[in-house]
């Protein structure tokens, strides 16, 4: 076995806020693991995905891509993803991830009526959350930092919702014992929050949204973010019993 985290990385952050690194760093740090205990893959270079078996857990990115333009990267990631759910290896999408891992599983994933989610949102936790490993300990109502256009309008069946916001009701959910989707960013801190609004500040006018306004409601996320170190403790625990960690990790 190899005992490392997988980060599935489907997507770059917008240009201005490259120079802090690649998701898969904002991840890997908000989460609290090593370089050494993370493996990043590129899903659109066409690059080998390796079997998912062989990891403590996988982590898919976000993107600017959509889900429901079908493209050929992110088609043939998606029955990846599908795999290494039935083969029992923890798994954490977000934002595009989270939309991927339903679609991969049966879900629909199609442009939100609602319109762009951008900001500091308040996620509310449904009663599905009461015993889940990574949301029970959650406050309800809880901040976390979403930018996105598209969401999961239909879960897959036998998907548990696990939280709502305003303007998603499948903000995040749970497939089986050890998949999770969120809609929201956990590993974007403030400051990560309002580049990415002065980056859409035009299109945000454009749509009727003050760009400043909505920056300076920006806060900390500190409850979404620990979602991330609960996981990969899970994950831990979980590929531990089945031998997938060697002894020290």
């Amino acid at each position: 076995m190899t005992a490392s985290f997988l980060i599935l990385e489907t997507g770059r952050p917008i240009a201005s806020m490259r120079r802090h690194g690649g998701f898969d760093h904002w991840i890997r740090v908000a989460a609290g693991l090593r370089a050494s205990a993370v493996e990043t893959v590129d899903a659109q270079t066409g690059a080998t995905l390796p079997d998912p078996g062989d990891r403590i857990g996988v982590l898919v990115t976000g993107s600017g891509a959509m889900v429901s333009d079908r493209e050929p990267w992110s088609e043939r990631a998606a029955p990846w993803l599908k795999a290494a759910v039935e083969s029992g290896v923890p798994v954490f999408g977000i934002c595009y991830g989270h939309q991927l891992l339903a679609h991969a599983l049966g879900g629909e994933v199609a442009d939100n009526p609602a319109g762009r989610g951008m900001g500091t949102v308040q996620v509310e936790t449904t009663a599905g959350a009461a015993d889940d490993p990574l949301f029970a300990a959650l406050p309800s109502p809880f901040a976390a930092q979403a930018t996105h256009l598209q969401s999961v309008r239909h879960l897959p069946e036998g998907a548990q919702c696990l939280a709502t916001a305003q303007h998603d009701p499948n903000y995040a959910f749970r497939f089986g014992d050890q998949a999770w989707g969120v809609q929201f960013h956990p590993e974007f801190s403030a400051m990560h929050m309002r580049g990415y609004i002065r980056a859409r500040a035009d299109a945000l006018r454009a749509e009727g949204t003050d760009p400043v306004a909505l920056a300076r409601a920006v806060s900390a996320a500190p409850h979404a973010r620990n979602l991330l170190r609960r996981f990969v403790r899970h994950a831990y625990t979980v590929r531990s019993r089945v031998g997938a960690v060697p002894d020290g990790r």
